[in-house]
């Protein structure tokens, strides 16, 4: 009986450590799985240059596009510091390595003069929007202007504006343009008030509310168009870029090298007018802040999200 008990002790005692030891190969089996899902998540561009510096110039469809890039690189694990400054120092400091990137060069037409000087060092990551017109415009109730020729010589126009076309700030390409239009179309009278994109849209509400004559500058995507009733000047000879620039994002040489995760994002990363045309006035109409209205859009729009972001590792 003595025997019969210390055999079965032993029999229960081999069966307990056969059964621990089962549970040990599961529990290392079950690790494994999770060191290759972590293996997963981690693959893809690294991360580089942690630190991006993103200038730009608060223009329209600018300071959405760049809080966009900013917020997607930050889920992407990079630190994005966005600097306002004029149309000259964004492309300067790019091309200098002072900067990264921007997101708003308008060419072949609006921005060539920026890009012939700066090109050797700049380098154009994705087209993000295609045909983007820009031209002098005007309310659609003045009805005898429809065309860049019908300001030459219009003297009751002329003199109801002061021989103004009422501009933004001087380093932008469309006022580059226009001054280039004023010669080409032999509108010597005319001239050109440099200002702001803000100022000018300022006078153009208060022109239109009073249904007064006024001729700016302005381009489409733009969130006047959305909420005035606009018409853009027939430019015959094309000065304005005829149907329209091509918008680009540009990077630093050596930005995909140093940052190889944060220049596959803005391989991805695309614009649609919708889109565009959809958050301009909740910031620049509604005065809500930039930041929340990105940051609104990437939250319910997750599928769009993980189109930018596809094969990038997020943190």
């Amino acid at each position: 009986m003595v025997a019969f008990a210390l055999i079965l002790m032993l029999s229960m005692l081999l069966a307990a450590c056969g059964g621990d030891g089962e549970k040990e190969e599961d529990t290392g089996s079950s690790n494994g799985g999770d060191s290759e899902n972590a293996e997963a998540k981690s693959e893809g561009p690294e991360l580089g240059q942690k630190d991006l510096t993103e200038p730009y110039v608060a223009w329209a469809r600018e300071t959405i596009s760049t809080e966009m890039l900013k917020q997607l690189l930050e889920k992407a694990g990079y630190n994005v510091e966005k600097k306002q400054v004029e149309a000259g120092a964004m492309f300067s400091s790019v091309a200098d390595g002072s900067a990264d990137f921007q997101t708003s060069t308008w060419l072949p037409a609006t921005h060539k003069p920026y890009w012939d000087k700066y090109s050797d060092d700049l380098v154009k990551v994705k087209q993000v929007l295609d045909k983007a017109p820009l031209a002098l415009t005007v309310p659609s109730y003045m009805d005898d202007v429809d065309s860049m020729e019908d300001l030459k010589g219009n003297e009751e126009l002329g003199e109801s504006v002061d021989w103004e076309i009422t501009g933004i700030d001087p380093g932008a390409g469309i006022m580059q343009n226009t001054e280039e239009a004023i010669k080409e179309y032999g509108l010597d009278n005319w001239s050109l008030l440099r200002s702001s994109e803000a100022a000018m849209l300022t006078e153009l509400q208060s022109a239109i509310e009073n249904e007064e004559p006024i001729i700016v500058p302005l381009w489409k995507p733009h969130w006047a168009f959305g909420v005035m009733d606009l018409k853009m000047l027939d430019d015959s000879k094309g000065i304005y870029g005829g149907e329209g620039d091509q918008i680009y994002t540009i990077a630093r040489k050596g930005l995909k090298e140093d940052a190889p995760r944060a220049y596959k994002v803005m391989e991805q990363y695309d614009e649609s007018y919708e889109m565009i045309n959809k958050l301009m006035p909740k910031v620049h109409k509604d005065d809500q802040p930039v930041e929340e209205v990105v940051k609104n859009f990437l939250d319910n729009n997750p599928d769009k999200v993980d189109e930018w972001l596809d094969g990038v590792p997020t943190e």
